[in-house]
């Protein structure tokens, strides 16, 4: 892959594994150098980790060679003196890797250079250890969680330290998509991860000091979970109960906000009550396609939306009269909504039948506050 502009006559290598907290510390202290990163995850590539072993005596991860100069680990970067430092710096920048320096494997590898943020490898990480933790600890429908399990769970433990890799990611590079999935999977990760700390919240005020105040520190700024949802996914709507916006026009969190409310989101966001949609992780590839499957599963269920025929009624999710704003703002516009999100089935031509017929009555459902805890 291209080295984005960088003019280095030579190369730093990076002997990694996917999901190391280590190496993606490693990583991002590169690409801050200005250096070009040649990545390489030693358990896609056995002979090149052989060759590693017998260079270093170590089997540890990450290696890390500055052209053919091994440097060692993550902590002995940290720990390198600032003149040690800037000479091999000077190094990479001015002199070409040498005949002898460290193996990369013949196919092509992932390489980076100084501009890289780290903010995409580090959601696909992240997800695949969430996935994990809720293959081990999900109910099969998705919506109940085994807290307890969850924290005695390795994988936690190391969910934990990726996440205090996220304030060193940049978030401006990520297009909508990655945005999209970026923000969600956070979202459902960090109410996991508040109830685990903090307990459940059992009442109205403790709900929302717990939406206004559970944050992770992302690319040097704080996001609470009011702040991911209505700020960055609704394009900083005000939230129930509040009276401002999440941003400010001077916040620098505002470039981050969609253009627009994504009513999507509002079935892939879950809030750790029984009543929410299930939980699920999502990818930039095709995530419009993805939150539309979800959003055709909550309303084919009796959680999203019971239809009452005798009486003319629809009944919906309470989700739909707090976000009313984001489905069109109106009860006419939000019935339309739902039949066009509607997946083929007997109850959407009932509901098209109802509609036809006029003089709908919309009704909402009642919510379960209660926790999605499965003991």
């Amino acid at each position: 892959m291209a080295q984005g502009g960088s003019s280095a006559a030579g190369r730093v290598t990076v002997y990694s594994v996917t999901g190391c907290p280590r190496c993606l510390q490693a990583k991002s202290t590169l690409h801050k150098l200005g250096l070009p990163v040649c990545d390489v995850d030693v358990n896609q590539h056995a002979a090149v980790r052989a060759r590693v072993r017998e260079l270093t005596g170590c089997t540890a991860v990450p290696q890390i060679f500055f052209n053919g100069v091994h440097v060692g680990g993550n902590e002995d970067l940290q720990k390198m003196p600032p003149e040690e430092l800037q000479r091999l710096v000077l190094l990479v920048q001015e002199k070409p890797a040498p005949p002898d320096a460290p193996p990369l494997p013949e196919e092509r590898i992932s390489h980076t250079a100084g501009t890289g943020d780290g903010a995409s490898e580090l959601s696909e990480v992240l997800r695949n250890v969430i996935l994990k933790l809720y293959a081990d600890h999900l109910s099969t429908d998705g919506k109940r969680v085994d807290y307890k399990a969850m924290s005695q769970n390795s994988s936690f433990r190391r969910y934990c330290e990726l996440a205090v890799q996220l304030q060193r990611v940049e978030l401006m590079s990520l297009g909508r998509e990655e945005r999209l999935a970026f923000f969600i999977n956070i979202y459902n990760s960090l109410v996991i991860h508040g109830n685990l700390r903090l307990g459940f919240p059992k009442n109205v005020w403790q709900r929302y000091r717990f939406f206004n105040y559970v944050s992770y520190l992302i690319g040097g700024e704080v996001f609470t979970l009011e702040d991911i949802e209505n700020g960055v996914l609704r394009g900083n709507k005000r939230g129930m109960a509040q009276l401002l916006k999440p941003f400010s026009r001077t916040d620098p969190r505002l470039q981050l906000a969609l253009p627009d409310p994504e009513p999507l989101i509002h079935f892939a966001l879950n809030c750790g009550a029984k009543g929410c949609p299930p939980i699920k992780t999502y990818t930039p590839q095709g995530i419009d396609s993805q939150l539309r499957t979800a959003a055709e599963a909550f309303l084919g269920n009796d959680d999203g939306c019971v239809l009452d025929p005798g009486r003319g009624e629809v009944k919906l999710s309470r989700i739909f009269k707090w976000y009313k704003v984001d489905f069109g703002g109106t009860d006419e516009k939000l019935l339309v909504w739902v039949l066009d999100h509607m997946a083929e089935s007997p109850k959407k031509s009932c509901l098209q039948s109802l509609l036809s017929a006029g003089n709908v009555r919309l009704s909402f459902l009642p919510y379960d506050w209660s926790t999605n805890c499965s003991h």
